[in-house]
């Protein structure tokens, strides 16, 4: 086969060969029928590039295409040498002043929030970052693909339309014809080559034969080969897909994967090759597979030609898009071309192409958009017929748009964002081709679904309903283009249009008209909770449309007139349908009566959508604002309005509303409930709540109030409440029903409150007398009465124009004051505090449990000022004119009489029929009246004027029969009542006004001149109170404080008194660290030394610890011989401080870790949360939590945090993640030294003995074969020192339970450090725990210096115990081992410093992290001193250890750290000079035996290089040793100081001049240095520098991050998928250790591991991180930390707004910026091993982070 291949490649080489583009060229320029021609020359060529096999190969198709295929065509066009005529082209082209850059996936987007006509209009990052609109608010977001950028468009932008780049010229003339600088040949061969182009690649796109070709393009020879296309579907899952196509095509599941990976992106992919019976075979198979559920996976077999020449019409049109570039003639003349009628009228090729949309696959349609964009939408002139055809055809398109199951994105119709929304076109397009009513009217075509009246019904809606439904609504996202700027010069075409679109806008609207509506449930609860969101969703799309609506009919008058005369016509319309069997009733109380119908809505229908009646209030508003009314009455039929009619609906549903509150409505489920809560909630509200409101302040503006009023109370039913003549004798309750007295005492609540807002809400422009801003300034205060609030909660709270803005940044200023955030939380705006007397507890917007917390909030500021409690109504703004007549509500009879009954039931509280909250209600509203009465008087000149005398009226008594006390009588009473402290405040502040208003009666009535001395006494009343009140808190104040003194006092004075017992407890608290001030102050003399023979010892006393286990809450001191007790520990392997990402894993079976490499790629880090129980405590604990795993595994399938089988618990104190325990230990008994102790030399010697006698014993032990019998022989018998026992076997000294522990926590460390099972022989388990001591010690180290913190005194104590407890541990676990494997392991160590024939490749110095050699030596050399007696001190020899250590890690230093060139000399002034002088001789020493080393002359350089680089290491030690030994630190080393360096080494035992070490045993030192610089590995070393370490090693930090976050947005942009060629990565990810990008959450990129398929990120975080990662994802802007496979959680990001939020998914798109604090607290995370800890808490908090996989992001 391949052999055959390769054949028929030579063959089609030959013949390409001979192909000359040019000569191609010239025999069509003679040719009498070219499209004729060229389709031959496609015919012959097209199937011998494409499609040849089951692999397609891009390369080199791309390549043939070019040649033999596109030349031609660019000769043809040209005339000459492609290359030249193009570059002509480009040269003499205007460039163009559009940008048109066609966004890619997640590409970022710019608006500018100031300057952009409406939201659509966005800029690519080039152009934004060359524009205005940088220095402006603007929102950034990422692109969903498809759209391109409008730079250059005057009509998307208010000011600042170009960027530098597309600038016009100020000469240029851009209204000239690009055609006129082109030859007319080149126009007419153009043209020739576009229409057979663009003709063919449309003919191919929609071609729909799957066997056979157009005219002229049938292939001159035809094999019997055949493609199974699957195409793509939006029915069909990932999982389903790849599924099937392992059973149908038996592919391995990579390659299915790879198959639907491309079917999702491309639309189509071929899944097999071959003859007609072998693709039919695998068809048959997928539709079998796909059809059970659902419609089957769409399958098509297609011979090869005609999958090939589809794929040469793709690369056509992208050719097309290509040329077009280098000139606008080419584009004008492809857009004349495309449309172009047909000779008979047919449809043009544009036409064909939009119409077969549906039809076509998702990478076609992709291709032809952007040809589209490119060429059409680019040419302002083809712009417009283009937008003149799309509407022509636009019924249809949607119409093939609900039958396709596509995204919206690649369907032609997304098209009409960047027509619609040009306000010139837009306007164009409704006068010329009637553009709102054809959507309006498409739109209500496909809801189909009435019920008899004709409203909609969305009762019982199948899945496929609500699929059509969802997409049915992107016609209403048209239809907000269309009116998203209104028109501010109308033409009268455009005015009978726009009100035919309004007609057909009301028809949509009385279909909605009372949906849904509700009957109440009595008795028993709702069987099936009704569809209610499907009305919901229509109702919030619609918003902004009826808002936009209004705006352009506020525009012109005539529109207004005409608009409202419409609407009223099509509610009374409605109403006429309503009315049935609703009996005319008459109503009477306090001398007044009304006609109105029996209608009662706990029994009837009623519906909350009424968006007739709410257009119609919203219009109504709009007269008043505009001064229509006043001006044009004539032409209004205001008084035809019937205004109980206007009213009825409107006030059902604020009745409904109240009932359910009231809880009347309980048996009607939730979704009632959640009606009532989107009724009032902020996306609803504007064009529901709001508008019911207004339209009962129109009503009653119309209507006498109290006739009003008794409507309002007959639709509450509380008509008879309070119509009985003796109401205010409380109404017969003796046998009422409790829940009844409940309900009506709510509702009585509710329709009060409905009073004060129909009164009270006057904030409206054209209501109320006030600006657009005062509203949205009441809005923020009452929101910030709450409690502050971030930027983005006020946003939430604010509704939404339909530019989505708030206009909140315009006004926030002048009413809040902003508070900037720390390193957590976010930025708070704070109420200005002389806006708080604005406050009004009854704001309509606020919901119960708002209005509650404002109270409490306002109540707690005003008692912290000293005032009193009272919330006294605020000032209103007055009334508009044609709804000044509301104000007389609040004097008038039936609601004065409403508040007496009210009032007089508080004075008899033993009644039922009574609730706080409805008097404070009462006295609000008589609060409110008294506020306006005051208003009129002093606003009026004249006395006749004054209307509103409410003080008069509460004056006066009942009339004679009943003779009920006057309102204010009635207060004055309720002023002394005991049970209403809470109210006496506002009652005082009432009678107060009572006062001053009837003085300024009087004043105006004798002396008209004399204005507001009333207010004068009302002044010092107040003035007297504040003076009273402020004395009164003086008084309180000093109180306290004398109270404060005597507290503290008594306090010292206990102290002082029991001074021992404060001392004993503190000591107890930490014995380490208090022990060395407290008890031995005759240490100080002496310097403090914690290493060697003269090392200070504890006395007994000091050595006594006693700790508390959290579990049994015993106390015990820790002994070697008693029970154990341990530290809950966490072990995770780490990279923190790797500096080799790249080293490769290694096997752990093999891998032998007795040397740690300097580059310490990995470590396992051991953290502790500081919590101590017993040991037998802490097995019972996680026992129990085995148990209760195992039970939930039965139970239910929900992950934990922790993973049990893995060892996890949760500390039992504080849940902090552990998988381990390690054992506290004592400190070692050390006898003092008897004796003088060996020197260097000698004590080298005695070891030396030691080794080699314990060699040959670990060798007569070991079982050896014949064949070696004679070498051993040789050192058989190695006599063993004086003093050394070998066959001492040493004893114990710890109890069991100890020593299980010690196992326990050994076994723990090997099994996660090695990531091996657990076995606790295993000879390495005692290395990985002295390696973790180590490594442990040595990341604390580094974390104390990255935080400027002293080396001792900064630790927490958690930190401190967890380190003492290793140390410690790491001396005691070879007692645990087996004792030769032990002595070996020191063995091998000791011979990588002093060399040993007998131990074969030791490790060249270079490759040993010293600081590790110095804690594996100090630790494993007890197993060989317990057979010493000779008196030996381990003191001694661990002072040795550190001398050989240090010495070995000066060479160390010398061969890597010394930089070549040499900073600036310095001198020292001889402080150092001998320091200076020994260093530069050692250097020159090794320089001799070496040779390869730089000159360096300067002493003091070197020196620096040295101290700078061995101080880690010396301040690792003195940890070490301090918590190994138990010894005090110096007081210098708990402040950081110059002193530093002097102190450490005085505290180790070395001398300040290290180097003396080297030269005090030069004899001894001097072989040893000879033995290290001729091991083999050192010339490899110092010949490869790149993978030397240099010291100090630098800490790791994360990665840099930019500044500004869109600069990561456009780096992700441009990242492409590196499995998928060039694919566009969905999800990419930042891993922010190592800076990589990866390609996340997708099927593409996920590897196999360890035996399950893992994504990306978690595949990632094993190379880098041992298993933990922090990512950034670009996309959400999301930290995402990962811990193993089955951990993870999202974490804040270190970017802020300019509020100080973050903003998680990208959604506000307000600009970020980098927060340094934040990002360093995540590094910190890091370094402090806390991302794991970190994890468990977010995971435990939130039980959700739980069932997420992890493993495949």
């Amino acid at each position: 086969m391949a052999a055959a291949e390769s054949e028929v490649s030579s063959a089609l080489c030959a013949q390409f060969l001979s192909f000359s583009a040019k000569d191609t060229a010239a025999k069509w320029l003679q040719a009498t029928d070219l499209p004729k021609e060229v389709y031959l020359h496609l015919a012959r060529y097209v199937p011998k590039i494409y499609c040849l096999g089951p692999n397609l190969n891009p390369q080199s198709e791309d390549l043939l295409s070019q040649l033999l295929l596109q030349a031609p065509l660019e000769w043809y066009l040209c005339g000459e040498e492609p290359s030249v005529g193009l570059a002509k082209l480009e040269q003499n082209n205007q460039p163009s002043q559009l940008c048109g850059h066609v966004f890619k996936v997640g590409e970022p987007t710019y608006s500018c929030r100031e300057c952009a006509a409406d939201p659509t209009c966005v800029l690519c990052m080039q152009c934004f970052l060359g524009s205005v609109h940088k220095e402006h608010r603007y929102r950034m977001t990422t692109s969903g693909g498809g759209g391109f950028c409008d730079c250059g468009d005057t009509e998307a932008w208010k000011k600042g339309p170009y960027c530098q780049k597309h600038e016009p010229n100020i000469s240029d003339s851009s209204q000239e014809d690009p055609l006129a600088n082109m030859s007319a040949e080149m126009i007419a061969r153009t043209y020739n080559v576009f229409s057979i182009i663009l003709k063919y690649a449309v003919d191919m796109l929609t071609w729909d034969k799957e066997d056979e070709l157009p005219q002229g393009l049938e292939p001159p020879e035809r094999g019997d080969t055949y493609y199974c296309m699957l195409f793509n579907d939006e029915v069909h899952t990932y999982e389903q897909v790849i599924y099937t196509l392992q059973k149908a095509v038996s592919c391995t599941q990579k390659e299915a994967v790879s198959f639907a990976t491309t079917v999702d992106r491309d639309g189509r992919k071929s899944v097999r090759y071959g003859d007609f019976q072998f693709c039919e075979q695998a068809k048959s198979v997928i539709v079998r597979n796909t059809s059970r559920q659902t419609k089957p996976l769409r399958v098509q077999v297609m011979h090869s030609s005609v999958v090939a020449h589809q794929c040469f019409a793709l690369k056509a049109l992208t050719w097309l898009g290509h040329i077009i570039r280098y000139s606008d003639a080419l584009r004008r003349i492809l857009c004349q071309v495309g449309l172009q009628k047909g000779p008979e009228g047919e449809n043009s090729l544009v036409d064909t192409l939009m119409l077969c949309d549906s039809k076509m696959w998702k990478g076609a349609r992709n291709i032809y958009h952007q040809l589209f964009m490119s060429s059409l939408l680019m040419d302002l002139k083809y712009k417009k017929l283009f937008a003149i055809q799309f509407a022509r055809n636009y019924q249809r398109l949607q119409t093939d748009f609900m039958e396709d199951d596509h995204e919206r994105l690649v369907s032609v119709t997304s098209l009409s964002v960047q027509l619609f929304t040009v306000p010139t076109m837009a306007r164009m397009l409704i006068t010329e081709e009637n553009l709102m009513t054809t959507i309006i009217r498409t739109f209500v075509d496909h809801l189909r679904h009435r019920d008899l009246q004709g409203r909609f019904q969305f009762e019982r809606y199948t899945a496929q309903q609500a699929f059509k439904f969802r997409r049915v609504q992107s016609l209403i996202g048209d239809l907000k283009y269309v009116l998203i700027s209104y028109p501010t010069e109308w033409t009268d075409k455009l005015r009978d249009k726009y009100l035919e679109g309004f007609d057909a806008f009301l028809e949509l609207l009385k279909c909605m008209q009372g949906m849904d509506p509700v009957v109440r449930q009595v008795g028993q609860h709702i069987e099936m909770e009704p569809e209610w969101e499907a009305a919901f969703t229509l109702q919030m799309k619609l918003t902004h449309i009826i808002s936009m609506m209004q705006e352009w009919c506020a525009s012109d008058e005539r529109v207004l007139i005409e608009a409202y005369k419409k609407c009223l016509t099509a509610l009374t319309h409605c109403h006429s349908g309503f009315t049935d069997g609703e009996q005319p009733i008459t109503l009477s109380m306090c001398g007044h009566s009304v006609d109105t119908i029996r209608y009662c809505v706990s029994q009837e229908k009623v519906s909350i959508h009424l968006p007739v009646s709410r257009l119609l209030a919203g219009l109504h508003v709009l007269l008043s604002k505009t001064e229509v009314a006043y001006r044009f009455p004539e032409q209004l039929p205001l008084s035809e309005l019937s205004p109980p009619m206007l009213i009825e609906h409107p006030l059902r549903c604020l009745v409904l509303c109240a009932q359910v509150h009231a809880g009347m409505w309980r048996r009607n489920g939730f979704s009632l409930v959640n009606q009532i809560y989107y009724y009032h909630n902020v996306k609803c509200r504007v064009e529901m709540f709001d508008k019911d409101l207004i339209m009962l302040q129109a009503g009653a503006s119309m209507m006498d109030p109290n006739h009003f009023l008794m409507i309002v109370l007959s639709r509450f039913e509380l008509f008879h409440i309070f119509s009985s003549a003796d109401c205010r004798k409380r109404y017969n309750r003796e046998n009422a029903n409790k829940d009844v007295v409940q309900q009506n005492s709510t509702l009585i609540e509710e329709m009060l409150h409905l009073i004060m807002m129909v009164v009270g809400e006057r904030f409206s422009a054209g209501i109320g007398q006030v600006e657009n801003c005062d509203e949205l300034k009441r809005e923020i205060i009452h929101q910030l009465c709450i409690r502050p609030m971030a930027h983005s909660e006020l946003v939430k709270a604010l509704p939404e124009n339909e530019n989505k803005e708030t206009g909140m940044e315009r006004v926030i200023d002048s009413v809040a004051l902003f508070k900037k955030p720390g390193v957590t939380g976010r930025g708070l705006y704070e109420l200005r505090p002389e806006c708080a007397k604005q406050f009004n507890l009854y704001f309509h917007h606020y919901s119960r449990a708002d209005q509650s917390k404002a109270e409490e909030a306002q109540r707690k500021l005003k008692r912290q000022n000293g005032e009193d409690s009272a919330l006294p109504p605020p000032v209103l703004p007055p009334f508009c004119p044609l709804f000044a007549s509301l104000v007389n509500i609040l004097q008038c009879d039936v609601l004065l009489g409403m508040l007496g009954a009210v009032l007089q039931w508080a004075v008899e509280p033993s009644g039922g029929h009574w609730s706080e909250s409805m008097l404070q209600r009462v006295l609000h509203l008589i609060g409110m009246a008294l506020l306006e009465e005051q208003q009129q008087m002093e606003s009026s000149c004249d006395d006749n004027e004054i209307t509103f005398n409410f003080t008069l009226k509460i004056s006066r008594p009942g009339e004679a029969p009943s003779n009920t006390p006057s309102i204010l009588a009635l207060l004055e009473t309720l002023q002394n009542a005991p049970h209403l402290e809470v109210h006496k405040d506002m009652i005082r502040w009432i009678l107060k006004m009572v006062v001053s208003i009837k003085t300024m009666r009087e004043r105006t009535a004798a002396a008209p001149s004399s204005e507001g001395s009333g207010h004068c006494q009302e002044e010092t009343v107040r003035d007297k109170d504040k003076a009273e009140r402020k004395r009164k808190a003086e008084m309180a104040r000093l109180r306290r404080e004398k109270i404060m003194a005597q507290m503290s006092e008594m306090q010292r004075h206990f102290i002082n008194e029991n001074k021992e017992l404060f001392q004993q407890s503190l000591e107890e608290l930490d014995a380490s660290t208090s022990a060395s001030q407290d008890h031995s102050p005759s240490s100080w003399d002496s310097a403090l030394v914690c290493v060697g023979p003269r090392r200070w010892r504890a006395g007994g006393g000091e050595r006594r610890q006693v700790v508390t286990c959290i579990l049994c809450q015993e106390e015990q001191e820790i002994r070697p011989d008693s029970r154990a007790m341990v530290l809950a520990a966490f072990v995770q392997r780490s990279t923190v401080m790797s500096k080799n990402r790249r080293r490769p894993p290694h096997i752990p079976e093999s891998y032998d870790p007795l040397f740690m490499h300097p580059d310490l790629s990995f470590g396992a880090h051991t953290g502790s949360c500081g919590h101590i129980m017993h040991s037998h405590c802490w097995q019972r604990y996680f026992e129990a939590v085995q148990a209760k795993e195992q039970r939930r595994q039965q139970r239910l399938r929900v992950h934990t945090s922790y993973d049990v089988e893995n060892g996890e618990f949760l500390c039992p104190l504080c849940e902090c993640l552990s998988n381990t325990v390690i054992p506290l230990l004592p400190l070692t008994k050390t006898s003092c030294c008897i004796g003088e102790q060996p020197g260097l030399p000698l004590w080298l010697n005695t070891i030396s003995q030691q080794i080699k006698a314990l060699q040959s014993a670990h060798r007569k032990a070991k079982p050896t074969n014949a064949a070696t019998t004679d070498e051993t022989k040789a050192v058989e018998d190695y006599p063993p020192p004086e003093g050394f026992r070998l066959d001492h076997t040493p004893m114990n000294p710890y109890s069991s339970s100890i020593k299980e522990m010690l196992t326990t926590f050994g076994t723990a460390t090997y099994k996660v450090g090695l990531k091996v099972h657990p076995n606790e022989q295993d000879p390495r388990v005692p290395i990985m725990c002295w390696g973790s001591c180590a490594y442990t010690i040595q990341s604390i180290e580094r974390l104390l210096v990255d935080e400027e913190k002293p080396l001792f005194g900064s630790l927490p104590c958690r930190q401190d115990d967890c380190l003492r407890s290793l140390a410690r541990f790491g001396s005691a676990c070879w007692t645990v081992s087996c004792l030769s494997t032990v002595q070996n392991h020191f063995i091998r160590l000791l011979s990588a410093l002093v060399p040993d024939s007998q131990v074969e490749n030791s490790p060249c110095i270079l490759d040993v992290d010293m600081f590790h050699l110095l804690v594996s030596l100090v630790l494993s050399y007890s197993a060989v001193h317990c057979q010493d007696s000779s008196g030996l001190s381990v003191d001694a020899a661990q002072l040795h250890f550190i001398h050989l250590v240090t010495v070995a890690h000066l060479v160390q230093i010398l061969l890597t750290s010394v930089p070549a060139e040499l900073t600036m000399e310095q001198e020292s002034g001889g402080v150092e000079h001998e320091e200076e002088e020994s260093v530069c001789l050692f250097y020159n020493t090794l320089k001799t035996l070496l040779g390869s080393l730089c000159d360096v002359s300067s002493g003091w350089h070197l020196w620096h290089c040295v101290k700078a680089g061995i101080l880690p290491f010396l301040r690792g030690a003195a940890l070490f040793f301090h918590h190994l030994n138990g010894v005090p630190t110096p007081p210098d080393l708990h402040a950081l100081g110059a002193s530093e360096w002097e102190t450490l080494c005085s505290y180790l035992c070395l001398p300040s001049n290290l180097l003396q070490l080297y030269y005090n045993h030069q004899d001894v030192f001097e072989p040893l240095l000879q033995g290290w610089c001729s091991h083999p590995g050192m010339r490899l070393c110092l010949q490869s520098p790149e993978i030397l370490i240099s010291f100090p090693r630098e800490s790791n930090r994360l990665i840099e991050l930019p500044e500004d976050y869109s600069a990561l947005i456009n780096q992700a942009s441009s990242f492409t998928c590196p499995k998928s060629g060039g694919d566009k990565s969905r999800a990419p990810t930042l891993c922010l250790v190592c800076g990589t990008m990866l390609c996340s959450q997708s099927y593409c990129c996920q590897t196999e591991l360890e035996g399950e398929d893992v994504g990306a990120c978690t595949a990632h975080t094993f190379v880098c991180g041992a298993g933990v990662g922090i990512f950034l994802r670009v996309r959400e802007c999301q930290v995402l930390f990962l811990a193993g496979k089955t951990k993870g959680c999202f974490y804040a990001p270190p970017y802020l707004d300019d509020y100080g939020e973050t903003d998680q998914g990208l959604r506000r798109g307000n600009p970020l910026h980098l927060c340094r604090e934040r990002y360093r607290k995540i590094q910190k995370l890091w370094r402090q091993h806390s991302i794991t800890e970190e994890i468990g808490h977010a995971q435990e908090a939130n039980q959700t982070l739980v069932g997420i996989d992890w493993q495949h992001l």
